[in-house]
């Protein structure tokens, strides 16, 4: 088969998969209803007659409602609707009656300060400073270079190229918190490859390439504390309502297990529902070799980055064991190093341009939301309300690991953001885990279920990263659901298994 020149591949965006029909005022109407339907929502659960909880408890879940379906229908962007969600709570707590003093109003000020509690957490700055970094990968470049090194050892034959970007993904995990920034190092390089074999996006090669590098990068978000923000809403609730702390050595001892056998699985399951049309690329590696020369040699700002990075990770993977010095603390130092003049890697220009700001403002108005749930009581009510007539007090804490598990799988079909998911449940499962009888507090459950919530394996709209590769026209839905059926059971057993044996000899359960 004759090849073609390679064309530079980028990532289109991703559809949103919205109907085409309008409003007349331009919106589609599926955000309309999406919208109308979240402030309906919101007064149906303000007037239900609910006796058991105070009118605290009700606004927060009221406001869960609302942002549940904000969320779920996106009838407006994340940071559009974190706004307002603050100035919902704000509004609501702020013209309620103050139960401390009878007959006056608990007040804007005080209302507004529940409103953005979530920013005062210290995974707030961890996320900030997360971000940043994963900037500064994409300024340099750099994770773009790990990703030519690594398929440039992998070669051309296909099921090499699988597992180099499975390895790919692993490496990144540990240096770029940012799933969309991993996925979209990776996924246009890959596509290059195809298109040197003379095939088109959308060829079997193509898909079976890009979900792999979509579902590989889902399952280290587990591995990886850092490698995703929806874990550090978790830690978030777990230091500020179970009073307990999660180092990052700590969650790679717990997840890194699963996620290795899960990249495992992951070779084997895509070899296997996907065909590519050859078993090599020809000229794959020529490609990959021209693409490393027209990088150039390794820029001081790379050199640098690789440094810090380096050392970041030696002080993540050594908290509490070396150091007294929590992660959050030691990422914005690494941080003001990378931006300062000369001895940086970029300024503080570049990143405001790279760093996505509104990421920032769901996850503290997230945490927010659910410190708000907490305080109030109303998680401890839903979840009495939603697990409660399970039994699941009378049950084994596997049983209820495999049940529980199995409800954060169903209900992530509705979440394009893990995030936002665990700005929804978290709080929940906390409020779960008190009722129950478990080790540590039931940490270990909570976080088990975190580990769930980062399942983003059935459909394209399951997590932003799986969206970015559908945005290449590289694989149908179809194609996905194929491979991610089989991946979600395998993730479930395993985390059954673990939680019969290893969690279990590691005091998680």
């Amino acid at each position: 088969m004759a090849r073609s020149a390679a064309p530079s591949v980028v990532p289109t965006p991703a559809p949103d998969g919205k109907s085409g029909h309008t409003a007349p005022c331009g919106i589609p109407w599926s955000d309309v209803a999406g919208f109308l339907g979240a402030f309906a929502a919101l007064i149906v659960v303000l007037l239900l007659p609910i006796d058991s909880i105070g009118w605290d408890a009700q606004i927060a879940l009221a406001m869960l409602a609302f942002a549940v379906i904000m969320w779920v229908t996106e009838a407006v962007s994340y940071p559009v609707s974190a706004l307002l969600i603050t100035s919902l709570i704000a509004i609501l707590l702020g013209v309620s009656p103050d139960p401390e003093k009878p007959g006056e109003i608990i007040g804007t000020s005080a209302s507004l300060k529940v409103a953005l509690s979530g920013f005062s957490s210290s995974a707030v700055a961890l996320v900030a400073a997360a971000l940043i970094l994963a900037g500064a990968m994409q300024a340099t470049g750099l994770h773009k270079r790990i990703a030519l090194m690594v398929l440039k050892v992998a070669g051309e034959k296909t099921s090499n190229i699988v597992a180099g970007a499975i390895v790919i993904a692993v490496i990144l995990a540990f240096f770029v918190p940012s799933a969309t920034a991993r996925a979209g190092a990776v996924v246009p390089i890959l596509l290059g490859m195809v298109a040197a074999f003379g095939l088109a996006q959308e060829s079997r090669l193509g898909a079976l390439l890009v979900i792999t590098a979509a579902q590989a990068v889902s399952i280290w978000n587990v591995g990886i504390k850092t490698a995703a923000a929806q874990n550090l809403v978790a830690i978030g609730f777990i230091e500020s309502q179970m009073e307990q702390s999660v180092s990052w050595g700590q969650w790679f001892l717990w997840a890194a297990p699963w996620s290795v056998l899960m990249s495992i699985a992951l070779y084997f399951i895509m070899r296997a529902v996907i065909k590519p049309e050859a078993d090599s690329i020809a000229g794959g590696k020529e490609l990959v070799e021209r693409q490393l020369a027209e990088l150039g040699p390794m820029s001081g700002a790379e050199k640098r980055l690789v440094a810090i990075s380096i050392v970041l990770l030696g002080f993540w993977a050594t908290e509490d064991i070396l150091h007294p010095i929590s992660s959050a603390t030691i990422t914005l130092a690494a941080v003001a190093i990378m931006l300062l003049p000369g001895i940086g890697v970029f300024d503080w220009k570049t990143a405001q341009k790279l760093v996505s700001w509104g990421t920032l403002i769901v996850f503290a108005v997230g945490i927010s939301l659910g410190s708000f749930l907490l305080d109030t009581g109303a998680a401890e009510w839903l979840s009495e309300k939603t697990f409660g007539v399970l039994g699941l007090g009378g049950l084994p804490i596997l049983a209820t690991i495999a049940l529980v598990s199995l409800f954060n799988i169903l209900i992530h079909l509705g979440f394009a953001s893990a995030t936002s998911l665990a700005s929804a449940l978290i709080p929940v499962f906390i409020a779960l885990a008190s009722t129950l009888d478990l080790p540590g507090g039931g940490i270990g459950f909570v976080i088990i279920q975190q580990f769930v919530i980062s399942f983003g394996f059935l459909l394209p709209v399951s997590a932003p990263q799986n969206m970015l590769a559908y945005g290449t026209g590289a694989f149908t839905t179809k194609q996905f659901l194929k491979a991610g059926i089989p991946l979600t059971i395998v993730g479930y057993l395993l985390i059954l298994l673990l939680s019969a044996t290893y969690w279990k000899w590691m005091g998680l359960v």
